[in-house]
């Protein structure tokens, strides 16, 4: 029996000595990767649609507006948003005019090349932006009488939220000032610009095209 003990102990030494041994040998595990950062929300490209009203200071110069947008974002930090966006956009919009001196006017469609910058100060996924740049559009005199395609500057602002990762609504207010002071033809001459606002509600999509990472801890 003393025998059988002391080969027990041995066996029983033998095993925790190799378990301490196992213990102090370098792991093959590498430590897990970190998560990648979170991409801010706004960068990336967008297309959309829209629809609105328009309304002129002269002679009840309205009508409806609707067309489409591309654009695209870029978040710089959490709070600030720079982007640039391009619209065409078709009209209806006319007066009837009272003769020579103020003749009816129409614009049957009108574009933007614009910058926007926004912020969020309140919610990551409510952008309040500032827009401003070119604008041009198409000018229609006494029904066709003389018609032409003339440039001029739009300013605005708006509100943006995106209701899922990838789609979003909006709405925008925007002042259109187009050159057809002088059309260089009497009795055309000296008409004065051609000014409008719209307020337009509409909707993007929001391309991801580069999704982060997924986040994978080694074994």
């Amino acid at each position: 029996m003393k025998h059988l003990s002391s080969i027990a102990t041995i066996i029983a030494a033998a095993l925790l000595s190799g378990a301490a041994a196992a213990a102090d040998l370098p792991s093959n595990k590498a430590p897990p990767q970190a998560p990648p950062a979170p991409q801010l929300p706004w960068t990336g490209i967008y297309v959309g649609a829209n629809l609105g009203y328009g309304w002129g200071d002269q002679n009840s110069f309205s009508g409806v507006v609707g067309g489409g947008q591309v654009g695209y974002n870029y978040q710089f930090t959490p709070l600030f948003v720079a982007s640039i966006e391009a619209d065409i956009q078709g009209a209806s919009l006319s007066s009837a005019g009272q003769g020579y001196a103020q003749p009816g006017r129409s614009i049957d469609y009108f574009g933007t090349v614009r910058g926007r910058v926004g912020i969020t100060p309140f919610d990551p996924r409510l952008l309040i932006f500032g827009t401003g740049g070119f604008a041009y559009s198409q000018v229609r005199y006494n029904g066709g009488a003389i018609n032409t395609n003339r440039p001029g500057w739009t300013a605005g602002g708006g509100v943006e939220w995106l209701v899922t990762p990838a789609w979003s609504v909006k709405l925008e207010y925007l002042y259109t000032d187009i050159s057809t002071e002088d059309l260089g033809s009497w009795p055309y001459q000296g008409l004065g610009k051609t000014k409008f606002s719209t307020v337009r509600a509409g909707v993007n999509y929001h391309f991801d095209l580069f999704p982060p990472a997924p986040f994978l801890a080694r074994r």
